[in-house]
């Protein structure tokens, strides 16, 4: 079972996806970034990166996402890539990770790819207001990323607002669900979360009856 979760930056996502796997136990459930699959740009020189719209679909390696999704889903492990967003450059280390039954795959343009979305049961797109997200990722990007206010809020004016207004909003109507107010919203994730733990025990009955 594939479940895609969709949204602007800052939205709430990655609660979601956490809130979900405290929900479900994460033994039996794979949690995928699309983030960690931006493409290697350590033959470019350091100026050149920083003028790259990271926010536009070809900034993603989705052929390397998608083999590695249909890879787990017919039971073999991968190598996960880890990138560094300080220098916009994959590192030489990848993280392994096994098959599970249940694959949260996370991300703010997973619904502009068809083939992508495809291979997603449930599709759930997190709706937060615009306001609330532009002040969660200037946080972050200056918490967790090292970058000035000044540069997060250029950025943001130049290629996150139109990206997220020709991409991630337009591919919200592919969403099965929507969730507002992302990782509050406690009533919606509590359905989703009791969706895929049936999901879940029905894999499980038919692997042991298979194992037999």
């Amino acid at each position: 079972m594939i479940i895609g979760i969709c949204g602007g930056t800052g939205s709430g996502k990655t609660t979601v996806a956490r809130r979900i796997l405290e929900d479900v136990s994460d033994e039996h459930v794979i949690y995928l970034q699309q983030d960690s699959y931006y493409r290697n740009l350590g033959d470019m020189p350091v100026a050149l990166r920083q003028q790259v719209n990271f926010d536009h679909p070809d900034a993603l390696d989705n052929e390397l996402f998608i083999n590695h999704v249909r890879a787990l889903r017919a039971g073999e492990a991968i190598d996960m890539p880890i990138y560094d967003f300080t220098t916009h450059t994959r590192k030489k280390a990848t993280h392994r990770i096994e098959p599970k039954p249940i694959i949260i795959i996370e991300g703010i343009l997973i619904f502009a790819d068809a083939v992508l979305r495809e291979l997603m049961d449930i599709k759930l797109f997190v709706d937060t207001d615009d306001d609330l997200r532009f002040i969660r990722r200037l946080q972050r990007d200056v918490n967790e990323r090292g970058r000035s206010p000044e540069s997060v809020i250029r950025q943001y004016l130049d290629t996150v607002r139109p990206m997220h207004d020709q991409f991630v909003e337009p591919s919200k109507r592919h969403a099965d669900v929507i969730i507002p107010e992302g990782g509050y919203n406690q009533v919606g994730i509590d359905l989703i979360s009791g969706r895929i733990r049936t999901q879940l025990q029905k894999e499980l009955k038919r692997s042991s009856q298979t194992h037999k």
